[in-house]
């Protein structure tokens, strides 16, 4: 699972596709985008209500965890590629005032989004942080929990990612968190395309080698759920799926105490 993808290019690629999510979540993706995916996913619609109409039209997740994460009061929460903001004003509502939610992404544009959002809401608890799910910004032991949707696969080497989130989670700390997979290898050229692994399909690792990184790091799976209601639209990314098993999978990990 070493990368074989220009990194800085994919990085590119990857500002470049969610900076016009951010500004224009209506155009054509080769995903669905806003709330009718997240209802369709399985969030909640008492809890999409509270959350913040303008993030929520730049949703672009892949699945539902957040009750695998079964966040509670007062805790302190990680959101890996927060995007616009959505899964980290869940998360918020989830852990109250007395919580605290810390989104990272390394988009501009979904950055300033979330915040100019989350100013505007008055979500206190939360903020938003630029960098890297390589290289986070924090202290070891500084979250209870980190949540995740559908950004894990966009970077380019997923042990760094999953070493990263287990250095940062307390021990008995959770990760919930949905991504894309494939059930089959993909093919030297499709991961060399730093425009597949943008839209999610060349990034997507087997499955194996996914819990692979995931143990290497020192976490314990205990769940793994197909989503089943995510669907991609684009004919490469339909195509992809047919060929390689490309999917969408909510995942529950710990690290041990």
């Amino acid at each position: 699972m070493q990368p074989t993808v220009d990194v800085q290019e994919l990085r590119a690629k990857v500002r470049a596709m969610y900076r016009q999510v951010a500004a224009e979540p209506e155009a054509g993706f080769h995903f669905e985008t806003g709330r009718p995916l997240a209802e369709k996913l399985g969030y909640p619609p008492a809890v999409l209500d509270d959350i913040p109409a303008r993030a929520l039209a730049s949703f672009a997740g892949v699945g539902y965890a957040h009750d695998l994460a079964d966040l509670r009061r007062g805790e302190r929460v990680l959101d890996l590629g927060s995007g616009s903001g959505t899964d980290a004003f869940a998360a918020a509502l989830a852990v109250g005032p007395q919580g605290r939610v810390v989104g990272v992404d390394m988009t501009d544009e979904q950055l300033a989004k979330a915040e100019e959002e989350r100013a505007a809401a008055g979500f206190d608890q939360v903020a938003f942080r630029y960098g890297f799910l390589e290289e986070l910004p924090f202290e070891g032991g500084t979250f209870d929990a980190i949540v995740s949707n559908g950004v894990i696969n966009l970077a380019a080497d997923k042990p760094a990612v999953f070493r990263e989130a287990a250095r940062v989670l307390v021990p008995g700390g959770r990760m919930a968190f949905c991504d894309i997979v494939s059930e089959q290898p993909l093919t030297e050229e499709i991961v060399c395309d730093t425009s597949l692994w943008a839209s999610c399909i060349g990034g997507a690792a087997q499955e194996d080698d996914y819990r692979d990184a995931i143990e290497g790091a020192g976490l314990r799976v205990r769940t793994v759920r197909p989503n089943e209601r995510y669907a991609f639209l684009s004919k490469s990314a339909l195509g992809a799926s047919e060929r390689f098993g490309v999917k969408s999978v909510s995942l529950l990990v710990e690290k041990p105490a």
